[in-house]
């Protein structure tokens, strides 16, 4: 009898052992455990296309993750997709067969990937800018299975008051965007609302990859007294074409992002994308040092830039006083 209960208790120990290995459970969410000795931490980051906004922002995660003292600690495995949704899935299934100790998605097919392949290992999306629409939380107050991060959720409304100071005279807005992405398709809804309540008028060109984009820009000429395109990823990875097509017809852009700015559009009221990449790296840190993800609110910036290029101003004939472009961060 002794014996017996000595091996019962041998088990028990065991089982407790074992479960400080296998982080929470599901109705706590996701833990990593962190790495003991010179074995380095893993992290997989994956986006679906190279262009100067997502290049940011991994730039940004890189440095910050390096300022908090974790170089030696940690080893960065960046992969892109290269604009082709499918090799989205390809990496992370990659990532997860690697035994990635961390993933971090930019955008929101990268994150929606991610989700999908793994249950197990933790997320932590960037950029993502609908996070429940896109199916990612239910609650971002209370992300419920492993994953959380920060949304690069812009304000349409602040974007089209804008467009409403620096071009009063616009009645006709043409929409441009990838209507596969969710976020864009998201940001779409709150133009179209906001464009019915201020009696404006729209018309839409959405287009699948970057190749269709020329066409789609060429369009909405003659129909659009200006163009609106959000934070999407397919359309910023060919910023300049949009952007040359519609200087030559005198149709100013308005943006969701800095970068496409900085690429030929005309103005935006957008995020900054070090600061958000600094938030994703302090959230890697806190799952490194063993934060549970159920602990870790998904974020939203709050701070916006009013952007605006000057030159795309001259092609388009726009004049901007010198007191207005005070308030601007100016592009040349």
């Amino acid at each position: 009898m002794i014996k017996f209960k000595k091996a019962i208790s041998i088990l028990l120990i065991l089982s407790l052992s074992l479960g400080l290995f296998t982080g929470c459970s599901q109705g706590t969410g996701v833990k990593f455990v962190t790495k003991k000795g010179n074995e380095k931490v893993k992290i997989g980051i994956v986006q679906p296309v190279e262009h100067p906004s997502l290049n940011q922002i991994r730039e940004s995660i890189i440095s910050n993750l390096k300022e908090m003292g974790l170089e030696d600690k940690i080893e960065i495995v960046y992969k892109d997709a290269q604009g082709d949704p499918s090799n989205l899935n390809t990496i992370v299934t990659q990532f997860v067969g690697e035994e990635m100790d961390i993933i971090v998605p930019i955008g929101t097919g990268a994150a929606q990937s991610a989700l999908a392949a793994t249950k197990d290992i933790p997320i932590i999306f960037a950029a993502a800018s609908y996070p429940v629409e896109a199916g990612l939380v239910k609650d971002v107050n209370k992300p419920e299975a492993n994953i959380t991060g920060v949304s690069d959720a812009i304000d349409v409304n602040e974007i089209f008051n804008l467009a409403k100071t620096l071009t009063p005279n616009v009645r006709i807005y043409g929409f441009i965007y990838n209507s596969g992405e969710v976020n864009s398709v998201s940001a779409i809804e709150k133009a179209k609302e906001y464009c019915e309540a201020n009696k404006l008028y729209y018309v839409e060109a959405t287009i699948t990859n970057s190749s269709e984009l020329l066409q789609a820009t060429q369009s909405l000429v003659g129909k659009a007294d200006a163009i609106f395109t959000p934070t999407d990823n397919t359309v910023a990875s060919a910023m300049s074409t949009l952007a040359a097509e519609a200087a030559k017809a005198k149709i100013p852009v308005y943006t969701g992002a800095d970068s496409m700015v900085k690429d030929g559009g005309f103005a935006t009221v957008g995020v900054d994308y070090d600061i958000l990449g600094k938030q994703v790296a302090e959230m890697i840190k806190k799952v490194i040092d063993g934060e549970s993800i159920a602990n870790i609110p998904v974020q939203t910036l709050t701070e916006y830039t009013k952007i605006i290029n000057t030159t795309t101003a001259e092609q388009l004939g726009i004049s901007v006083s010198e007191e207005k472009l005070k308030q601007f961060q100016v592009i040349k």
